[in-house]
């Protein structure tokens, strides 16, 4: 039987980090993150400094990444990728065959990404590309002209499943609407 791949996409600031954490809570996915896995990197790398710039990894390093830590030992959750259109056609090629699919797109308006990445900010949690304002205009513009199109690929790509959840409430009726379309 095929195990399920859970993929949370969607701009800065939609709660991909925080959603995911609570959807482990409930149920033990092999996880990964990709941009926490490169921040994790030494500052002086080139990957370190792509990132710092705003910039996405190029796309041979990510294929690595995720290949590299893929099993097929239990459910996947997987934040941060893909974030393009060409990433996007690599994962359904290289995984829809052996998983069940099922991409989440967390959905909220640009003001409202602002806003939970400024509140993140305040409370200590932001990251070192969140307080250079420049950076996080340069990752907005491109989770809109990058990104996007690779969600809207997905949204009718063959063999997988798509669920757009409006994530713009209180966290907990936001997680239950995810819950909701997982357990459909």
């Amino acid at each position: 039987m095929k195990k399920d791949m859970i993929i949370l996409m969607g701009g800065q600031g939609v709660g991909k980090g925080t959603f995911s954490k609570m959807l482990r809570e409930q149920h033990d996915y092999n996880y990964i993150e990709t941009g926490a896995m490169f921040r994790a990197l030494p500052s002086d790398s080139e990957i370190a400094k792509i990132i710092a710039r705003g910039e996405l990894v190029p796309d041979a390093e990510l294929f690595k990444l995720v290949e590299s830590v893929v099993t097929d030992d239990k459910d996947m959750l997987i934040d941060g990728f893909p974030r393009t259109t060409a990433q996007a056609e690599w994962l359904v090629k290289t995984f829809a065959d052996k998983y069940n699919v099922h991409v989440i797109y967390l959905n909220v308006p640009e003001e409202i990404m602002l806003a939970r990445i400024q509140k993140r900010i305040n409370a200590g949690g932001g990251r070192a590309d969140d307080a250079d304002a420049a950076a996080v205009r340069r990752r907005l513009d491109t989770f809109w002209n990058v990104t996007m199109p690779a969600i809207e690929w997905l949204r009718g790509a063959a063999g997988i499943k798509f669920s757009d959840v409006d994530v713009t409430g209180e966290v907990d009726d936001n997680f239950n609407r995810i819950l909701a379309v997982l357990e459909k």
